[in-house]
């Protein structure tokens, strides 16, 4: 049985209780997201407008399944193959099956894993997240994207910043509105980890078919929070510049390194991808 590890710990940066920062007459995001996924952490609300933007983007449950298996197959990867022990997921969203690091302990027991949100109801949430194997270490910090210097002096406290970490911003750049921004974020905290490091990123696009996407993000943010914006390849490939793209480079989440079990499967409007800072 998983117990709690040496390294963990809860960052209640906010100075409040999570209950007060819940504001359950607005669609949030993990949510909305964990209803998607047949979750039942959600209000009323969350499932009014998971609703009605399934009905304007029929695929968006196709997008959240092929994201969380993208989750699986990338940590599968760089816990097995690319033998990385220390996991920064940025974004952490309500915890399900298959959570970073149950996937990266379940290979290499010795797995330190830091998640990072600041949804309040991803905060109460956190003891589910903060179980891990005697040999590793999980904890969870409450702190927001666009302060990637607070989440690196919180991370520290788990992880050792001087040898390799994977760097998890799954679905979280989208809510970084301003490209310039979210790239200059994305650097920071690649600068702040050595070569061997990873980053892996999904990122919901236009490009990549999924008719009524763009009036479906336009219901979201006149109805929902956070607001979120889709992005071209060629801006999701600004985050990678300087890095070693792994195969089979940006391509729909659902279709990341598969061995052919989804070839037949749909193409989701989010893009994956991993690389390697050389």
């Amino acid at each position: 049985m998983a117990r709690r590890g040496e390294g963990e710990h809860v960052s209640e940066q906010s100075g409040q209780e999570p209950g007060e920062r819940i504001a359950s007459h607005i669609a949030h995001n993990a949510r909305v997201w964990d209803y998607w996924l047949g979750g039942k952490d959600h209000y009323e609300v969350d499932q009014q407008v998971g609703d009605q933007v399934t009905s304007m983007y029929p695929s968006i449950g196709e997008v959240a399944r092929a994201d969380r298996a993208f989750l699986g197959r990338a940590v599968t990867y760089l816990a097995g193959r690319a033998g990385i022990r220390q996991y920064l997921d940025i974004g952490t969203g309500l915890p399900t099956a298959e959570n970073t690091h149950e996937v990266a302990q379940r290979i290499a027991p010795d797995s330190r894993v830091v998640y990072v949100d600041n949804d309040p109801i991803v905060l109460t949430h956190a003891r589910a997240l903060l179980t891990s194997t005697d040999e590793g270490a999980t904890s969870y910090v409450d702190a927001d994207a666009h302060d990637p210097a607070a989440i690196l002096r919180a991370a520290s406290g788990t992880l050792d910043l001087g040898r390799p970490v994977a760097v998890m911003m799954l679905g979280i750049l989208n809510f970084i509105l301003d490209t310039a921004e979210a790239t200059s974020i994305v650097r920071h905290l690649l600068d702040a980890v050595p070569s061997g490091s990873h980053l892996v990123v999904t990122h919901p696009t236009l490009e990549l078919g999924g008719e009524g996407n763009e009036e479906a993000m336009r219901f979201w943010n006149e109805n929902a929070t956070p607001p979120i914006t889709a992005r071209s390849r060629a801006e999701i490939e600004g985050f990678l510049d300087g890095l070693d793209i792994l195969e089979p480079g940006l391509v729909s989440c659902a279709r990341w390194r598969t061995d052919g079990a989804a070839d037949e499967g749909p193409i989701v409007a989010q893009f994956g991808v991993m690389a390697r800072k050389p």
